[in-house]
C-alpha cells in the first residue's frame, strides 16, 4: 500500500476505539436475546443465552440496524458471548481458540462488519506497521518509479508506505521528518535535499533507521542506495564528444543537489579525458529539474548566434531535456541536426518523445526495492547490522536525439576514430549491476 498523501494519514487511538463500549448496538442483541427479557426487562446482556457451535453449512444472522460510530471489539464479544480476550485471541493467535469458539467469533465479525482498529494496535506495540518515503520531486517520474520499487518490497512485510514531497525545501523535507518520527515508522527513506545530515543523525539516535536513497552517505553512518552520477555524466559527454561535438552545454541545477554536482562532475572528466577542458563546458543552471526549467533553458541556448551556439546539451534529468527538447522544435532548431539532447534517468517518456531522447539510465524501480531491503534488514538486525553503500552503475541508452554526428572540425587531440561512433558498445555497462562500496 502507498499512501501518498500525508495529510489524510489519520491515527485512532485505543481509546477511541473502547469509548464505544458505551454504545448500543440497536437490536443486533436481539439474535441471542431471550424473548422473555421483553417482558421481564432485563438487559440484553443478562438475557441473552450462549449460541451453540456451528454446523459447516450453518450461519448466523444478525439484524441489520443503524449503529452511530464504529463497531468495537466489546462489542462482537457481547454478540458472540465472549470475552474481550477471546476476540483478541482470535484476531491475533486462532489457533489456541476452540474451533467452535472462533467459528462462531468470526461469523459475528463478518455480520457485524467489524474491522479491528490496527491504529490501536500499532500504539500498544510502540512502531507502526509503515515506512516514510522522502522524495525531491513527486512529479518527476523517477522517483514514482523508485516508489513502486519501495512498495513492491515494503509489501511482501505486510508495511504501507507514506510517500511525501519535500519539493526540494529543507523546510518540508524537515517537517515531513517530523511527522514521520511522531507516527513511529518502522524507519525513513529519503533523498535529502542537501548533505547536511545533522536531522537524518537525530532521528538515528532515537531509534529511526535512515537510508539515503540516490543518494550516497558521504559519512558512512546510514545505508545508500546511489547509482554512480560521475560515471553517467561521463558516458553522456563522452559520447557527445565522439560524435564530433565541441560546444556542449550542461542544464541543471540548483548545484547544491549532490546528483547535479556528480553528473556536471562527468561531463568535465570526459571533457579533460578527450584533451577539452572543464572552461569549455557551458553551464546553464536551473533553480529546479523540470520542464519548464528545461524549456526556459532551451530558450536562452536558442536565442545564442547561431555560430556561438552550443551543438549537444547535457541534461541533468529527462525532464530538463525534454523541456529543451520542446523548445527546439517550436523554434525551428532541428534535433538533433541542429542540436543533440542527451538527458538522465531514462523515464517512460524519453523513448516515446517525438524526437526519442538519448539517455543515462539507472534501474529506478531496483534502486527502490533495494533501499527497502536495506532497511529491512536493519529493522530485524538493529544489533549485528552493518551499513552497506550499494551503488548500481548507469547505462547510456543512444537514440534519436544525438545520434547523427555534426559536420564540425575535429578538436585537435581528440582520436580520430572519435569523430562518428553513433553507438559505441564501449558507453554501455551492464543493466542493474551494483556493488557495496564499503560496510561500516
Amino acid at each position: 500500500m502507498l499512501l501518498s498523501t500525508f495529510d489524510t494519514f489519520q491515527n485512532y487511538s485505543e481509546t477511541e476505539c473502547l469509548a464505544s463500549d458505551h454504545r448500543r448496538v440497536g437490536d443486533l442483541t436481539q439474535i441471542f436475546q431471550d424473548p422473555a427479557s421483553a417482558r421481564t426487562g432485563r438487559s440484553p446482556r443478562a438475557a441473552t443465552r450462549r449460541v451453540p457451535p456451528r454446523t459447516p453449512h450453518e450461519t448466523i444472522k444478525i439484524d441489520e440496524a443503524p449503529v452511530r460510530g464504529p463497531i468495537s471489539i466489546r462489542d462482537v464479544a457481547a454478540q458472540a458471548e465472549v470475552s474481550v480476550g477471546t476476540v483478541s485471541n482470535v484476531l491475533n493467535r486462532p489457533e489456541i481458540v476452540a474451533e467452535s469458539t472462533r467459528d462462531r467469533v468470526l461469523a459475528v465479525i463478518e455480520a457485524l462488519g467489524f474491522v479491528r482498529n490496527e491504529s490501536a494496535r500499532q500504539l500498544r506495540a510502540g512502531r507502526s506497521r509503515t515506512i516514510g518515503l522522502v522524495v525531491l520531486d513527486v512529479a518527476n517520474p523517477f522517483f514514482t518509479d523508485v516508489a513502486r520499487g519501495v512498495e513492491d518490497e515494503a509489501s511482501q512485510s505486510g508495511l504501507a508506505v507514506i510517500m511525501c514531497n519535500s519539493d526540494d525545501r529543507p523546510d518540508r523535507e524537515s517537517s515531513y521528518l517530523d511527522l514521520l518520527e511522531q507516527h513511529r515508522v518502522q524507519g525513513v527513506l529519503i533523498t535529502p535535499v542537501t548533505d547536511d545530515v545533522g536531522r537524518l543523525a537525530q532521528l538515528q539516535a532515537r531509534g529511526t533507521p535512515v537510508i539515503l536513497v540516490d543518494r550516497r552517505s558521504t559519512s558512512g553512518n546510514q545505508c545508500s542506495v546511489a547509482v554512480d552520477d560521475v560515471l553517467g555524466g561521463d558516458l553522456a559527454v563522452s559520447h557527445l564528444l565522439a560524435t564530433g561535438h565541441e560546444r556542449i552545454a550542461f542544464v541543471g541545477g540548483p548545484p547544491s543537489l549532490r546528483q547535479v554536482a556528480d553528473r556536471r562532475e562527468g561531463a568535465w572528466r570526459a571533457l579533460n579525458r578527450f584533451g577539452a577542458s572543464a572552461e569549455d563546458l557551458v553551464l546553464i543552471e536551473t533553480s529546479a529539474n523540470n520542464v519548464v526549467a528545461g524549456k526556459s533553458a532551451g530558450a536562452q541556448i536558442a536565442a545564442t548566434r547561431a555560430t556561438d551556439r552550443p551543438t549537444a546539451v547535457f541534461c541533468a534529468n529527462d525532464l530538463i531535456a525534454l523541456g529543451v527538447l520542446q523548445e527546439m522544435t517550436q523554434r525551428g532548431i532541428g534535433v538533433p541536426d541542429d542540436v543533440a539532447i542527451v538527458g538522465y534517468d531514462d523515464i517512460d517518456f524519453a523513448a516515446a518523445a517525438a524526437v526519442p531522447l538519448s539517455s543515462v539510465r539507472q534501474p529506478r524501480q531496483q534502486i527502490g526495492q533495494t533501499a527497502a531491503q536495506l532497511l529491512l534488514d536493519e529493522v530485524i538486525g538493529q544489533e549485528t547490522h552493518k551499513h552497506r553503500q550499494v551503488i548500481f552503475q548507469p547505462e547510456l541508452e543512444i537514440r534519436r536525439s544525438s545520434q547523427v554526428p555534426v559536420p564540425c572540425a575535429r578538436r585537435s587531440g581528440l582520436p580520430a576514430a572519435a569523430t562518428t561512433v553513433p553507438a559505441s558498445a564501449a558507453l554501455r555497462r551492464p543493466r542493474s549491476t551494483a556493488h557495496d562500496e564499503a560496510e561500516q
